[in-house]
């Protein structure tokens, strides 16, 4: 029988204080079936749908083995024990903190390491030694080509989101990195996936030991939790409607999903408009303003984030109550990604897609793939009428500068007025 709580595991003290802290009781279906096995040695290739404890499943995998064990002869500092590999910097980041609270009792030195930030300052902090380093496949690859750090002595690798890797093109980055990892045999792998896909589960048997094949959860891909709804609507009506949802459910905590970072763009500065605290996430926001409005809208100080697909992996955000298909997604898989910001570790909530004429086309894919239909809603014939701006001049965080400058510049006092002709002088 599989166990139902973590204190059946028997893991050190220092690691069950971080998870009794962080107010984990009772193990989630991933778990119960994971953990027996990989706090074993074994290795596995489990796919599990979106938040449902995958992140501190290997987490705790890791921090039991380096506790446990002594590490490998010959390692130094910089030799990293375990190497987290994850296909964006938002999850790197997230991981990098969800790992720093479960190890807090304990000496274990911790490093993440990505794009869009001080490379230098990253660099020198391996001069300080690493037990784990998680990190995105280029930045890793950068600092293992100048000899900052070295694989050969590590004793536990994850690639989380092994999906995702192949969407992004980082496929050659990933072996070129398991090929210089200790052999299979040699080290445990944790391979996690939203779907164990032909590509993926060809890469598992070739770089893993026999991995063991799990599904937590059979049936729907998506969160029992999650309460899905439809609207047939015309593109010019999609900003009023959503308002009025918002407005009608109170949202305090939502992620609306665009497909072109012009309409993002767009679509948040019309909500802040009308009195929403709105920050937007798309492809050329710099890494420190994106880590600041992620940081703002974990605390609350934004309510809604507008975001591209982008963020559709790389957000974990606890308590995020609604998600909004504003635009429909061209992946049927994106579906999924999107709609699971919300209900996670097995809480509810709530996610509204629109169909309008530009996007109802990928419908069709998005209910096979998901082997269900979505609910249609109908539109209320006030939903429409939202009247004017309450914040006529408010903008979302997140626009670029000369956009925000745009929107505020004005024409000089006397711009359009005719020259006085000046006197001359007698």
């Amino acid at each position: 029988m599989n166990p139902t709580t973590f204190s059946e595991l028997n893991l050190p003290k220092a690691l069950l204080q971080g998870i009794d802290e962080l107010g984990y009781t009772e193990l989630t279906p991933v778990q119960q079936i994971a953990l027996p096995l990989t706090l074993q040695g074994k290795d596995v290739a489990g796919q599990g749908r979106t938040g449902t404890g995958k992140t501190a499943t290997f987490l705790i995998t890791i921090f039991n083995h380096l506790l446990s064990k002594e590490p490998k002869q010959g390692r130094t500092g910089q030799h990293p024990r375990a190497v987290i590999i994850a296909p964006t910097r938002e999850l790197v980041i997230q991981i990098g903190e969800d790992a720093k609270k479960l190890a807090k009792h304990t000496n274990l030195k911790l490093h993440t390491v990505y794009g869009g930030v001080d490379y230098e300052k990253q660099r020198k902090a391996f001069e300080d030694g690493v037990d784990v380093l998680i990190g995105t496949p280029g930045r890793l690859i950068d600092y293992l080509k100048k000899h900052c750090y070295s694989l050969n002595r590590t004793e536990i690798m994850v690639l989380d989101e092994a999906d995702r890797m192949f969407d992004l093109g980082f496929i050659k980055d990933i072996r070129f990195m398991l090929r210089r990892l200790p052999k299979y045999n040699e080290r445990q792998s944790l391979l996690f996936s939203a779907t164990l896909s032909h590509r993926v589960m060809e890469l598992a048997y070739e770089h893993m030991n026999n991995p063991e094949k799990l599904r937590a959860e059979e049936g729907e891909l998506t969160a029992s939790g999650i309460t899905e709804s439809l609207y047939h609507t015309a593109m010019e009506d999609k900003v009023p409607l959503l308002i009025h949802l918002l407005r009608q459910d109170n949202v305090e905590r939502g992620i609306i999903f665009i497909n072109e970072k012009r309409d993002g763009e767009r679509v948040a500065r019309q909500l802040a408009r009308y009195g929403f605290k709105v920050g937007i996430l798309s492809g050329d926001v710099r890494q420190k303003k994106r880590m600041r409005i992620l940081e703002d809208f974990s605390q609350a100080k934004l309510h809604l984030l507008v975001a591209t697909d982008v963020a559709s992996r790389g957000i974990h955000i606890d308590g995020v109550t609604h998600v909004f298909n504003y635009d429909l997604p061209d992946d049927a898989e994106n579906y999924v990604h999107r709609i699971g910001r919300t209900a996670r570790a097995g809480s509810t909530g709530t996610a509204i897609s629109f169909a309008c004429e530009r996007f109802c086309f990928g419908l069709p894919d998005i209910e096979i793939y998901i082997k269900r239909s979505i609910p249609v809603e109908g539109i209320p014939e006030t939903a429409l009428d939202i009247g004017k701006p309450t914040h006529p001049e408010a903008t979302a965080e997140g626009l670029k500068s000369e956009d925000r400058a745009a929107q505020h510049a004005k024409k000089p006092n006397n711009a359009g007025r005719p020259r006085r002709p000046q006197r001359r002088k007698s």
